[in-house]
């Protein structure tokens, strides 16, 4: 792992502007709940758990902010926001929350982090700000150190189901750019490599942010992992041709029956697994596993903007006028998923018993 997606540097959280690479690599720093919302929003994060470490890491900031406990932070906080009494420090609390949890719809990592960070800060009610913002701030690094561990114990389980020379297709990016860091279906390749074997990489070039050619394909260069970059609809043509050995994609939410919400053109890459016979595994932490939800048709899908559809960047390809339609997620039902590998292990033809008792362990 060459590249630290998120880090904590001089008081602050900075990003990888991950809507730059591989053009260029840039850090940007945040000091608020809002900011980070923003940055989460406009996609300079993005993965699921990356997501969820960026919220926690949120909270933080503006407890921080609240408190003063960190004044070089805060410049243009008025004296009166500075002498705030605990009241006033629940209620900006409250808000950063609310801004953060409305950042981004369908990844099941944020909502789970938010969670975290409030029963601690519930546990941590009674003391001063500076000392809630200081216990805020811990429990984030531990979020971001607990992550990198996770990630490693799936790759683990993950590469023991690759054979030596396979060929894996992934859709999007599920990489250390989308966690914390070694990342979900990408860290399973890392660890594969790690235990000796060699394999190689498909990535589709994930339409229409780009993911796999901008930021997977640039993680397996820096890697020296081989891989080669296709564009979406080029993956069936190379199944057929015998090209494809397995299929590992990341997810952002899993439904109770195993039920798999990923980025959007996963649900195809899946029907074509399964109409070539070839396996199709999905790595999950269990932080994005969501038993509320019963099934993937409950799963919220985030609608993007019509400008990611039109072009890219200041190429504009589409006719002005047109209606545009831009899910950035679909939904791949648990009968096409050949197993879920999780740091617990693998669960092979998932679906809501399996899942329960994995859970449970």
């Amino acid at each position: 792992m060459k590249v630290e997606t998120l880090r904590w540097f001089n008081n602050r959280l900075e990003m990888i502007d991950q809507r730059i690479l591989p053009a260029a690599f840039e850090y940007l720093s945040y000091y608020t709940a809002h900011s980070v919302a923003e940055g989460i929003r406009s996609m300079v994060v993005r993965g699921a758990p990356a997501i969820g470490v960026a919220a926690a890491y949120g909270v933080a900031l503006e407890a921080l902010r609240l408190s003063n406990a960190t004044p070089s932070l805060t410049p243009a906080l008025s004296p009166e926001r500075r002498g705030s009494d605990a009241a006033e420090f629940n209620k900006g609390m409250e808000e950063g929350f609310k801004v953060l949890a409305a950042s981004r719809p369908t990844a099941v990592n944020l909502f789970w982090a938010l969670q975290r960070m409030r029963k601690v800060w519930e546990s941590v009610a009674t003391q001063t700000p500076p000392r809630i913002a200081q216990r805020l701030l811990a429990e984030a690094h531990e979020i971001l150190a607990e992550d990198i561990r996770i990630n490693k114990a799936m790759g683990a389980h993950g590469a023991a189901l690759l054979k030596d020379g396979a060929r894996v297709l992934t859709h999007c990016n599920a990489g250390a750019l989308a966690t914390a860091g070694w990342g979900t279906a990408l860290g399973v390749f890392r660890s594969a490599v790690e235990a000796g074997k060699k394999i190689s990489v498909i990535a589709d070039e994930t339409r229409p942010f780009l993911q796999g050619a901008r930021l997977t394909a640039w993680e397996m260069v820096q890697e020296n992992i081989p891989v080669t970059l296709i564009t979406d609809n080029m993956a069936g043509h190379l199944m057929a041709q015998g090209e494809v050995d397995a299929v590992v994609v990341g997810t952002d939410r899993v439904a109770a029956n195993g039920d798999v919400a990923n980025k959007i053109g996963t649900y195809m890459v899946a029907v074509l697994a399964r109409r070539h016979n070839i396996p199709f595994y999905v790595a999950c932490p269990l932080s994005t596993i969501d038993l509320s939800i019963a099934t993937g048709k409950d799963i919220p899908i985030e609608e993007r903007s019509e400008d990611e559809v039109k072009g890219f960047r200041d190429c504009r390809w589409a006719a002005e006028g047109v209606k545009i339609r831009n899910p950035a997620f679909d939904v791949t039902p648990a009968e096409l998923v050949t197993g879920l590998i999780t740091e617990k292990g693998v669960i092979l033809q998932p679906d809501a018993q399996g899942i329960r008792k994995l859970m449970q362990v």
